[in-house]
């Protein structure tokens, strides 16, 4: 059973994150369906556009922590939704958390409603957001990610939108997406691939560049010591041994 809900209207092809009793964690086998599922979407000459959203109240919690994905897995997606050929497209209504906002990075464009909340807790488990950085740090403001990613904050989405990390916050996140996707749906599919390859030119080469060093530690810290206390912990609703 995949863990991708599909559907396509008027060209644009909406792909649903739809494990919402596990909060959209980012398992194995949910990375690996959204992967195929932009796959075809990138080789159907039917679809201008995606749109890449969620069931239930939360887009993603991040990784999930009893079926992480391997980070190559992670780091792969990231960028496949960057590289991907057509505009993709974040529609959020609900929280978001970690890994979920390398999602919303790697996207081109990325729409929310005022319901939604966003935290990087990485550090709060005893870990760092290593492989999301790559679509995130040449995309959102330098100060703003030093506060976020050191501190693990809670932030709405008029400050997400301040920082870069969306492109638009609205009371209404369809109403909000309707003038985006009429404007894609009018815009000649080889001007489209074109005008995003020069707009993800920089991202692609921090991926070059940084991807593989990144893949790595995250790797290491998702095994260390302090990630399993960190882990542990959030699973067990306690405090982990660091806190004071």
């Amino acid at each position: 059973m995949t863990l991708i809900g599909r559907s396509r209207t008027r060209g644009v092809e909406t792909l649903s994150l739809d494990a919402p009793e596990r909060r959209n964690a980012l398992s194995a086998a949910l990375v690996g369906d959204l992967a195929a599922a932009l796959t075809d979407a990138g080789k159907d000459t039917g679809v201008r556009a995606v749109v890449l959203t969620h069931t239930g109240n939360t887009f993603s919690a991040g990784a999930d922590l009893k079926d992480p994905p391997a980070p190559t897995a992670l780091t792969g997606l990231l960028r496949q939704i960057v590289e991907l050929p057509k505009p993709v497209v974040a529609r959020v209504t609900g929280h978001v958390r970690a890994g979920g906002l390398g999602l919303l990075a790697a996207c081109d464009i990325a729409v929310a409603s005022r319901a939604a909340t966003f935290a990087f807790t990485e550090v709060r488990i005893g870990v760092a957001p290593a492989v999301i950085s790559l679509p995130l740090l040449p995309r959102t403001d330098p100060r703003a990610l030093a506060r976020y990613y050191l501190t693990g904050e809670r932030f709405d989405a008029d400050e997400a939108a301040r920082i870069g990390l969306l492109t638009v916050a609205g009371d209404d996140a369809d109403d909000t997406l309707a003038p985006v996707l009429d404007g894609l749906r009018r815009s000649a599919p080889e001007a489209l691939a074109e005008t995003k390859r020069l707009l993800t030119a920089k991202v692609l080469e921090t991926f070059d560049r940084d991807a593989d060093a990144l893949t790595a530690l995250s790797a290491r810290l998702f095994a260390s010591a302090p990630a399993r206390e960190g882990m542990t912990a959030f699973l067990e609703r306690r405090d982990p041994e660091w806190v004071v």
